[in-house]
């Protein structure tokens, strides 16, 4: 059994333990077990993968697991990882098993909720571990499926419009990104060669430039609608603030990471010339995103709509610095997606953790909580801190790299996009510290607030695990930066190649 396959099977084997399961208290315990399981295994191929480059292993991908599926297309289940891939499950490791305890309380048909959750983290494991495109994108459609029934069933508010929403929206770039994928292959090797959908054979191969001029807006738009492009962003802050606690913290914290990680991984790489063409179109839907994003959380008053246009933000963020196709830029944009993976979960495991005490999200309706619940207001700091981009916080460390590779792309225009982008910092401090200010600090507004308890142990374990590796990124983070542009390098050797630049 290859170590990679075990990101697959132990979800299963965890799924299969829930269903088999009769005393539903168990099921909670079933899913912690195996989330936890699977964050050591985590845990586990970051040490074998380090181990393997310090031994001098130079290939692009280890642990590369190949199985014929279907000959005839020359479709096969073909998996391996780099650093980056190997950083994105660590990311989502922590994110579902913080979510695990994040829905501790969940009692509404829980065995079908954690089913649910833990399909929607296989999904998202495949698509990280695949160099085959359609393995990659079966387990696109594998992991956003799962997100109508948890919003439809188990969210609040207009729970059905906002399923729908989304469901729709990301099943319509689906398909774009169906018909990128198709002309990838159909385009994936010199006349007379067997066609195939395996990235690293493919990239060993010029796709005709008119061909990646047609296929590369299908594909990028396709990744970028679940990165909220504008004007596709629509879908992510109903959906967001009709999720329960875990289903937002996925959403954010992971299931947006497939649109960047997608993006360079297949839309960039494989079609470098298309994307330097184009490229100034998507900059300004980006540069759009990052300060529209911002100034919607501005004018939000209810806590996870106002995180939901953070995101819109920082995701945006994400892809505007993947299209400056600069090594630093780049890596800044592998390094915005944990950060952003991690912080907003955060946020939003504490925003579900505060509306279960106030039974409110709107922030003129609270006050003086940091007085009532200590432990949770100061964790709704930090998480505050990161996103505006304080040092010593992972925040900070992805968007100084993010800017400073901008800045390196010698075009005028790339430039200017950035000095845009940049007014960002200084919106998103204006909405964090105003909702610091007016949700946490000044007198208690509600006197029902008094008898308020503090975090739970379930509700301190999710949110610790969320911030410690915020924290470690903020101060160290050197070791995750030199990880991801050893990975990087085979990116930027492509793009040089072609003599882009």
């Amino acid at each position: 059994m290859d170590i990679l396959s075990l990101f697959i099977i132990i979800p299963l084997l965890t799924i299969t333990g829930i269903i088999l399961v009769k005393d539903i208290r168990n099921v909670k315990k079933v899913a912690a077990i195996g989330m936890g399981i699977q964050l050591i295994l985590a845990a586990v191929l970051i040490f074998l993968y380090v181990a393997e480059r310090k031994g001098g292993n130079i290939s692009e991908m280890l642990f590369i697991k190949d199985i014929v599926w279907f000959k005839s297309l020359n479709i096969h289940y073909a998996v391996g990882v780099d650093g980056i891939s190997v950083a994105m499950i660590a990311l989502t490791s922590i994110v579902v098993f913080a979510g695990i305890f994040a829905s501790w309380e969940v009692e509404l048909l829980t065995k079908e909720f954690f089913i649910s959750l833990i399909l929607l983290a296989t999904g998202v494991f495949g698509f990280f571990i695949s160099i085959d495109l359609f393995t990659l994108f079966l387990f696109y459609e594998l992991a956003v499926i799962p997100m109508y029934l948890l919003i439809g069933i188990w969210g609040s508010g207009p729970k059905e419009y906002s399923a729908m929403k989304l469901t729709l929206m990301l099943m319509g770039a689906s398909a774009l990104l169906l018909v990128g994928i198709l002309g990838i292959y159909m385009h994936s090797a010199p006349s007379g060669n067997q066609l195939t959908f395996n990235i690293l054979e493919i990239k060993q191969y010029v796709i005709p430039i008119t061909a990646q001029r047609t296929f590369f807006p299908f594909t990028f738009v396709g990744f970028g609608v679940l990165g909220a492009l504008f004007p596709f962003h629509t879908w992510s802050p109903d959906g967001h603030s009709s999720a329960p606690t875990a289903v937002s913290m996925l959403h954010a914290g992971v299931l947006m990471k497939l649109g960047g990680y997608g993006a360079f991984r297949v839309a960039i790489y494989l079609m470098p010339e298309a994307a330097k063409e184009l490229s100034w179109i998507f900059l300004i839907l980006t540069s759009i995103s990052v300060v529209y994003g911002a100034f919607g959380a501005i004018a939000q008053k209810d806590l996870k709509y106002i995180n939901a246009y953070s995101s819109v933000s920082h995701c945006g963020l994400v892809l505007f610095a993947i299209l400056m196709m600069n090594k630093t830029a780049m890596n800044g944009a592998v390094i915005q997606m944990i950060s952003h993976g991690l912080m907003t979960a955060l946020f939003f495991a504490l925003i579900g953790m505060i509306y279960g005490r106030t039974h409110t999200r709107l922030i003129n309706e609270m006050g003086g909580l940091m007085k009532v619940i200590p432990f949770l207001s100061v964790c709704y700091v930090i998480a505050g801190l990161a996103s505006l981009g304080l040092p010593g916080l992972s925040g900070f460390v992805a968007e100084m790299t993010i800017f400073v590779g901008a800045f390196q792309h010698p075009d005028l225009f790339h430039r200017v996009v950035t000095i845009v982008a940049i007014t960002s910092i200084v919106i998103t401090a204006v909405y964090i510290l105003r909702v610091i200010a007016i949700l946490l600090l000044g007198p208690v507004t509600n006197p029902k607030y008094e008898n308020f308890r503090d975090a739970r142990w379930y509700e301190k374990t999710s949110v610790i695990a969320l911030i410690l590796p915020v924290a470690a990124i903020g101060m160290a983070p050197f070791w995750l930066s030199s990880t991801i542009s050893s990975s990087m390098q085979p990116i930027i050797d492509k793009i040089m190649a072609i003599n882009l630049f």
